[in-house]
């Protein structure tokens, strides 16, 4: 009998934050952290497995915003530099702690850790896209897609070209990135809707993944509820998360990140330490925020914290490891009693849990792998492509429409905070489409105002807006964002329905706004 399969999915994914107008941005920030604690450590793994024969597979999302940010010379230019001064940051604290020993051997860690990052930038001359790729050509990983600009589709399902646009411009991102046509995508924020069967067949795409209930409320309900994918009538495949594997990593109560042991996030010396000596290291100038080097575990609920001991924190991850390993196999052997076939465990998290939010979770999945080796008759980590070209689905139903958001709904991205964006973004989704109408054909300066509108548009569009809105984390700068490309979008309307496009500002946003430089307006035409 086949073994069970574990589906460890990493949903990599940022807005498109580029802002070459400021030598130091702090929101650009987000992405440096993101490749110094998450992207980095995981292919650092990924190197490890092929070194030591761990015949484990993963699924990895990297969405087209995240793509264009990794691919940007200039970006990649300053993440290298950032990473550069926090490897002289790491060394000044090794001499400045001489006197304190305990704390010394934190800070050597760091700079070790940093030079080894560092090393594995520079051999990659800082692209890590091709890295993945040749992971993905390994068969190491099962790369996915998202949407264009991660916009919560179901908020634009009344307009059918809005969702097609997102769809195809990401399906064409996929294949300059990775050579080849995706299979799977990760529908943003897990917001699923039959309303989107046609617009993803469209592009080619063959299953994705909803919310635990979006299986088990299925119409007819599924017999083996989200251990088995769902066929929905359209031909697609769905996969349901295991709400259980969800629990134990990403519940405030229950989940592992919380152990006492693992380093704490938010004690950083970024704002310990005084403001002259961290300037040269802060991602904003001025502004106090972190710098990743933190000398302290969680210890408790308290304010009081005791210092960090790596040893102590790789064995909780090792136990850890364990733990949700042991509970997928004990469900696997239950579950083999009651189902025709072995049961697939779906674990979508988002990458950046892994490293950055919870510091030592890419050696969780590194001892996770590690340790599966010795169960490969009952488990195998494996991704839900290769599930399906083994075992065809057993059962037939539409998901129900859901999210892996608040109460399994689009609350988080729809309510009092942000639903003021909404009714503007679909008129200019509305506007944009008829644009493409009339200006079919038309000549080169054209196309390349309704190509910025278009990209002015999608990063409009963007779920992390709303979500930030609702969430307080930076709400000036998400609004402004919204703000701004719908109003460049406006602008680009107006000059070239008045016949009098100005030039200069065009090719300011071409360079500040530069994704997608192939992107289709034909796109926001309504499907034949």
């Amino acid at each position: 009998m086949s073994p069970a399969s574990l589906c460890l999915v990493l949903h990599a994914h940022l807005p498109f934050v580029r802002h070459p107008e400021h030598e130091r941005f702090l929101e650009e920030s987000w992405l440096y952290e993101a490749v110094i604690e998450s992207y980095l450590p995981l292919l650092q793994i990924l190197d490890g497995w092929r070194r030591d024969q761990v015949t484990a597979r993963i699924t990895l999302t990297l969405t087209p915003t995240l793509c264009s940010m990794l691919r940007d010379p200039l970006l990649q230019a300053r993440c290298g530099r950032h990473l550069d001064r926090l490897i002289d940051l790491a060394d000044r604290e090794i001499h400045r702690t001489t006197f304190l020993k305990s704390w010394q051997q934190v800070a050597v860690f760091y700079y070790e850790r940093l030079f080894g990052q560092r090393e594995l930038w520079t051999a990659c001359g800082g692209d890590l896209i091709s890295q993945f790729r040749a992971a993905r050509q390994r068969g190491q990983i099962e790369i996915i897609t998202s949407a264009a600009t991660h916009a919560l589709l179901p908020l634009y399902a009344a307009h059918p070209p809005s969702v097609r646009a997102q769809l195809l411009t990401a399906r064409d991102d996929y294949r300059d990135c990775f050579g080849a046509l995706p299979t799977g995508v990760w529908l943003p924020e897990c917001a699923w809707s039959e309303r989107f069967e046609p617009l993803l067949r469209e592009a080619g795409l063959e299953w994705f993944i909803t919310d635990t209930h979006g299986l088990r409320d299925a119409q007819p309900q599924p017999q083996f509820s989200h251990f088995a994918p769902l066929l929905t009538p359209g031909g697609l495949v769905a996969f349901g998360r295991d709400d259980e594997s969800a629990r134990q990593v990403w519940s405030r109560d229950e989940g592992y990140p919380g152990d006492f042991r693992y380093r704490d996030f938010y004690r950083d010396i970024g704002f310990d330490l005084d403001l002259s000596y961290l300037e040269p290291y802060l991602a904003s100038p001025g502004l106090r925020g972190f710098t990743g080097i933190k000398y302290h575990r969680i210890t408790g609920t308290t304010p009081e914290k005791e210092l960090y001991d790596r040893a102590a924190a790789l064995t909780a991850a090792d136990e850890h490891a364990r733990h949700f390993l042991d509970a997928r196999l004990e469900l696997a052997r239950r579950l083999a009693t009651v189902l025709p076939l072995p049961p697939v465990f779906v674990c979508p998290y988002d990458a950046e849990l892994f490293g950055h939010w919870w510091y030592e979770g890419p050696e969780f999945l590194d001892r996770l792998a590690r340790q599966a080796q010795a169960f490969r008759g009952e488990l195998e980590l494996s991704t839900p492509g290769a599930f399906l070209k083994g075992r065809p689905p057993l059962q037939v139903g539409t998901p129900a429409d859901s999210s892996w958001g608040e109460e399994g709904y689009w609350k988080v991205w729809l309510n009092e905070k942000n639903h003021s964006i909404y009714p503007p973004l679909r008129e200019a989704g509305v506007a944009m489409s008829a644009l493409v109408g009339r200006y079919r054909g038309a000549g080169a300066l054209t196309f390349r105002v309704l190509k910025q509108a278009a990209r002015e548009l999608l990063l409009a569009q963007a779920s992390d807006w709303p979500f930030i809105l609702r969430m307080g984390t930076s709400p000036e700068y998400a609004r402004r964002r919204v703000t701004d490309h719908l109003d460049q979008f406006h602008r680009l309307r107006r000059e070239l329905e008045a016949g009098n496009v100005d030039e200069a500002k065009l090719a300011g946003l071409e360079e500040r706004d530069n994704l997608f430089p192939d992107i289709h307006p034909e796109y926001w035409n309504t499907p034949a």
